[in-house]
């Protein structure tokens, strides 16, 4: 079975795909105002309206997560985490090197989702 995406249900679907825009350099595809978005060759990351759930009842809720980080695979975590930093309102962890060998930075995006850039070991 393929793996298809992740959604982030949000309450302000602009801001948040403008934040994405920023951090992965593309721009959002948006077939519609509640719904917008990014491609890329591991995954595709969605945000969307809680419009776009509604028959769910309360099941999604915007900025309520607490346990999923938004990874992206990045060439060189120091370089992007420079180039984001001025834009980021709540950094979790400068870039520093973690147990495992990846160099990662975390942030949170404007709804409190964790958000990790990794560069994994040379080698």
């Amino acid at each position: 079975m393929p793996f298809a995406s992740i959604r982030i249900i949000t309450d302000d679907v602009d801001r948040l795909v403008s934040f994405y825009e920023l951090v992965t350099g593309t721009a959002a595809i948006r077939p519609a105002p509640v719904f917008a978005q990014f491609s890329g060759p591991g995954a595709n990351l969605a945000i969307a309206a809680p419009a776009t759930v509604a028959m769910l009842g309360d099941a999604a809720s915007p900025a309520s997560n607490r346990s999923i980080l938004v990874e992206f695979e990045v060439t060189d975590v120091d370089a992007e985490f420079a180039r984001l930093r001025d834009q980021l309102d709540d950094v979790v962890l400068e870039p520093a090197t973690m147990p495992w060998g990846n160099r990662s930075a975390l942030f949170r995006d404007p709804d409190g989702n964790l958000v990790n850039l990794f560069t994994p070991p040379a080698g």
